[in-house]
């Protein structure tokens, strides 16, 4: 078995889309013609957005992610070579600063923002 992709529901897929463009540089790929799906071309696992009418219809219940309550207990995490440029971008297009870029003592530079639903994002270096 292989991790295929990471699903956010959320509110507007189209508009986390956007964002996710802008803040985070993704390339948009696919966005189903109900605008109830989308995709970001992150390389071979994908990160999915789906519309939270669609999600309720699998029929389980979940909390909402808000931007006024506190994170999940999980995140997604970019790797990127320069964490400052990358977090700066980010903040400027929208996201929440949450932690500015920090060196940790295993040798990476990690820093949080929270994005336009609320989700926890981790912009760091590679490890090692």
């Amino acid at each position: 078995m292989k991790l295929g992709y990471t699903l956010f529901y959320v509110d507007d897929v189209e508009t986390t889309m956007d964002f996710y463009a802008a803040a985070f540089g993704l390339e948009k790929g696919f966005l189903h013609e109900s605008k109830q799906y989308g995709e970001m071309l992150t390389g071979e696992t994908k990160i999915g957005f789906v519309h939270h009418d669609t999600a309720e219809s699998h029929g389980f219940t979940y909390e909402r992610s808000s931007t006024v309550k506190s994170p999940f207990a999980f995140e997604i995490g970019f790797i990127t070579s320069d964490v400052e440029a990358a977090f700066s971008k980010a903040v400027r297009e929208g996201a929440n600063a949450v932690s500015q870029p920090q060196a940790k003592s295993w040798g990476q530079i990690v820093s949080y923002v929270r994005d336009c639903n609320g989700f926890l994002v981790e912009i760091c270096s590679p490890v090692g």
